[in-house]
This record gives structure tokens, C-alpha cells and sequence, in this order.
């Protein structure tokens, strides 16, 4: 595991703990073109058209025009209405618009506080079926919700927290040992044996009542959990639709370190963010990524958008709007690729909701600070290609898979590390280099070494 660099700063402007209520901005995303149906919104919340090409989560204007339907404009609206707010959004379906609009799942609202941490993310996105190691693993996540009781009285909590761990660790083991790939069988068995010395310690900690070490230690005990849920998985998953084979795919996941300049800030120099990408729920989107790190396409590259609710960038300079694959001359662009739970493939080329799947339950959710997703038109599923952006947003009050742009837009990957200091860049900050730190193996079909 690549050694992560801390960020050169007296301190962080905005710290992801600021965002719980988060504030609404002066300029609102853009998720709209002009349409009379449109106006009145256009005219309050929308800026106002710049001769500079703006970057959205739409490529921008200049591409052929496209008149809004009704349906689409109030979308759009709720697609904007819903990241400024936080609140649940409403699921869109062609029955439903014509009727009533369905709200969200009551059951899911009601189930429990909403999953935030990228990490836990990354370990339940794992493709792994094994009832033990995700018992074990539930009552260590649930440690963070009983650390935000007040003072030493959040350590009655952790300590059930811990108890549960600990007898589900005892009562699973050998489950969990029979889960495990054989090739990676005594890695996995050396993991368990560590996850079981830690549990005592942090047994310990709690009757020492020392609050402060508990934290600490929960990582480290889930860093033990999902490196064993990784020692779990026996290669890739499942077998890429044929017409897609021939792209650059990661099989399995992929580190890298960004490393960025910060521009006219007295606390914050330059920082590295460490992201995870999962290419066992985004293979295509994120070896496209990948292959384009290796080429060094972001390098030197700004930041084009920061503006409170997302840190955007990708767009080349002249009139490209994403990638010019060499071999063909053309924009590569890459399908909407998006992986439900319950399916063993990805789903291709379109929209949840264009598929019907209104509840579906997305593996890499948008409810992390620094949630990394591929940037597209807004009506054109498939045109995604360089730019990307990473959600500064994380909801007390919408639960994961609840977020408007859940099922919409491809996610392929978390910041794990320095995600708080991603609220600190702005328009003009560069991006020195993004490097992969590990991963890279499982990387077919790279284009760069094609390419040269």
C-alpha cells in the first residue's frame, strides 16, 4: 500500500464534518438547457452564459440542441432542487410523472443511519457472498455512528459494538476461512489472526475508557476486514459483454495518488488525494480512467469547476470535449455503466430510470465526500469520455441510493484519503500528476501501450 502524502496546510477551510447541513450556493448546477417551460428557473438559479466553455455534468452548449419535454424539465429541476436541498428526491417514472410522483422507499429512509464513509463503500461493494465476514464487519462500521454520542458515554455503545464483533468473529471463523480463494488462503488466515489480537485491544481500550484511541483502532480493525473480504474474491467476477472487451477494462481495483497545486491559498499549498477505484462494479469507466492516467492526460491539467458541490475537471484545451483517441481521431467516449445489487453484470447504456429499475439499489452509491463519477451530457446516456468530477455532498438526511443522481451517473470510485481538503480547490488550481500506486496488473487492453 502506496505511502500517502499529507497535505501542506494550517488547516482545511472546510472539513467534511462542516457539510452534514450543507450551505446553498450562489450559482446552482446546471442541469438545464433553454426552454421557454424553463425560464422562470433559468432566470433564478442558473448563471448566466460566459463565452469561456463551462464544464457540466452535461458536456456544454454548441452540440446539437434538444427540446426539453415537460418531464424532462421538471427533472432537471429536481435534479438541482435535490443536491441544493439534501433532501430525498422524488423517482421519476413515466407512470408516475403522469399520476403522482412515487417518493423514495419509506423502508429505506427509515433503516438507519445513512452509510457516509468511502471505505465502508469499497468493503460492501466487494463482490463477495460470505454471512460471517459481514457480521463481523457490521458492528465495527456501527462504532462511527456510537462515537458521535458525547463524551465517555459513547463507550457503553462501542462496547456492544465490540462484543457483537468479537462473537460473531468466534462463532465464524471457520466459515470465513472457507470463504477464502485458496491462493490466498494463508494471507487471509494471517488477517484473521490479527483482526482477533485487535479486537482485545480495542476491548481494552473501551474498559480504560480512552475515547480517543477508539477511532484509530476501528480503522485499523476494518482495514484487517477488508483485506480479508479482498482475500475473498477469486478473481474477476464476471465475464464482460463481448462488444465491450476490446476497451480498456480494469479487472479488479486500482489506486492512485492526484497530486494538486492550490493556487493563491495561504493554508493549503498542495495536497495528494488518494482514490480506490473499483473496476469489480465499473470495469469499462474506470479502466477508460486508467489508461487515460497512464497516458498522463490530467497532468497539468486545472481544476474547471469548483463550485461548492462538485470539483470537475477533463476537458481539454481547444474545441475537444474529452479524449482524442490517436488511432481513430475521433472522441473516445465510453457507455453509462452502472452495477445494481442482486445483478452479476453491469448495466449498459442507459439511465435506472430509463430501464424501469426505479428502487434499484446501486453498489457505488453518491453519498460520500468525494464520490468519483464520469461527467456526460445530460441526455446523452453514452458520452461520457475524460472529464470527471468528485460530489462534495454527504447527507445526514439521504440515506444511500436516495440521492437524485444515484442511478444516472457512473460512479467508479472514492477518495479515501485527504477527501476533506477536496472543498478547498478552486478554478485554476492544477493537477501536477495523477500516478497509479497500485493496481495497474489489472489493467487488459491497455490503448497507451498501443498507442506508444
Amino acid at each position: 500500500m502506496s505511502t500517502i502524502i499529507s497535505c501542506n496546510s494550517t488547516h482545511s477551510s472546510l472539513a467534511a464534518s462542516n457539510w452534514n447541513s450543507p450551505r446553498i450556493p450562489t450559482k446552482a448546477p446546471i442541469f438545464l438547457r433553454d426552454h421557454k417551460s424553463c425560464s422562470w428557473w433559468n432566470r433564478h438559479f442558473l448563471p448566466k452564459p460566459s463565452s469561456h466553455k463551462n464544464v457540466h455534468f452535461q458536456l456544454q452548449n454548441g452540440q446539437k440542441k434538444r427540446s426539453l419535454s415537460l418531464k424532462e424539465c421538471a427533472i432537471s429541476i429536481a435534479l438541482a432542487a435535490g443536491l441544493i436541498s439534501g433532501m430525498p428526491s422524488l423517482d421519476w417514472s413515466p407512470i408516475a410523472y403522469a399520476a403522482n410522483p412515487a417518493l423514495s422507499d419509506l423502508s429505506v429512509l427509515i433503516s438507519g443511519p445513512p452509510i457516509k464513509d468511502p471505505r465502508a463503500f469499497l468493503r460492501y461493494a466487494l463482490p463477495i457472498d460470505n454471512k460471517a465476514i459481514r457480521e463481523v464487519q457490521k458492528p465495527l462500521e456501527d462504532i462511527s455512528e456510537s462515537l458521535k454520542i458525547a463524551g465517555v458515554m459513547a463507550l457503553d455503545s462501542v462496547e456492544r459494538n465490540v462484543r457483537q464483533g468479537s462473537r460473531s468473529l468466534k462463532q465464524g471463523k471457520s466459515s470465513i476461512i472457507s470463504g477464502l480463494a485458496e491462493s490466498k488462503k494463508d494471507h487471509g488466515m494471517e488477517l484473521l489472526d490479527k483482526l482477533e489480537v485487535g479486537m482485545e485491544e480495542l476491548q481494552q481500550i473501551v474498559e480504560d475508557r480512552n475515547r480517543d484511541a477508539v477511532a484509530p483502532k476501528q480503522k485499523e480493525l476494518l482495514q484487517y476486514v477488508g483485506d480479508v473480504e479482498e482475500d475473498m474474491v477469486d478473481g474477476f467476477p464476471f465475464e464482460v459483454l463481448e462488444e465491450y472487451r476490446s476497451m480498456p477494462l480494469l479487472k479488479g481495483r486500482a489506486a492512485v495518488d492526484m497530486k494538486v497545486k492550490v493556487k493563491d491559498n495561504p493554508n493549503l499549498e498542495e495536497c495528494v488525494f488518494h482514490i480506490v477505484l473499483d473496476g469489480y462494479n465499473s470495469p469499462v469507466t474506470a479502466g477508460n480512467f486508467v489508461d487515460l492516467v497512464q497516458r498522463r492526460f490530467y497532468d497539468g491539467m486545472e481544476i474547471q469547476r469548483a463550485d461548492g458541490f462538485v470539483v470537475q475537471t477533463g476537458d481539454p484545451e481547444g474545441s475537444a470535449e474529452g479524449f482524442i483517441d490517436p488511432s481513430t481521431e475521433k472522441t473516445r467516449t465510453i457507455l453509462l455503466e452502472i452495477m445494481v445489487d442482486g445483478e452479476k453484470t453491469p448495466f449498459y447504456g442507459a439511465t435506472l430510470e430509463e430501464l424501469g429499475l426505479y428502487k434499484a439499489q446501486t453498489k457505488l452509491p453518491f453519498n460520500a465526500f468525494g464520490t468519483m463519477a464520469m461527467a456526460r451530457d445530460e441526455f446523452e446516456d453514452n458520452s461520457a469520455s475524460s472529464q470527471v468530477f468528485w460530489l462534495l455532498k454527504e447527507s445526514e438526511l439521504t440515506p444511500s441510493n436516495a440521492n437524485i443522481l444515484d442511478g444516472r451517473y457512473a460512479v467508479f470510485g472514492y477518495v479515501t484519503e485527504n477527501e476533506d481538503f477536496l472543498a478547498d480547490l478552486k478554478v485554476g488550481d492544477v493537477i501536477e500528476s495523477i500516478q497509479v500506486v497500485s493496481g495497474l496488473k489489472n489493467l487488459v487492453n491497455p490503448s497507451y501501450k498501443v498507442d506508444g
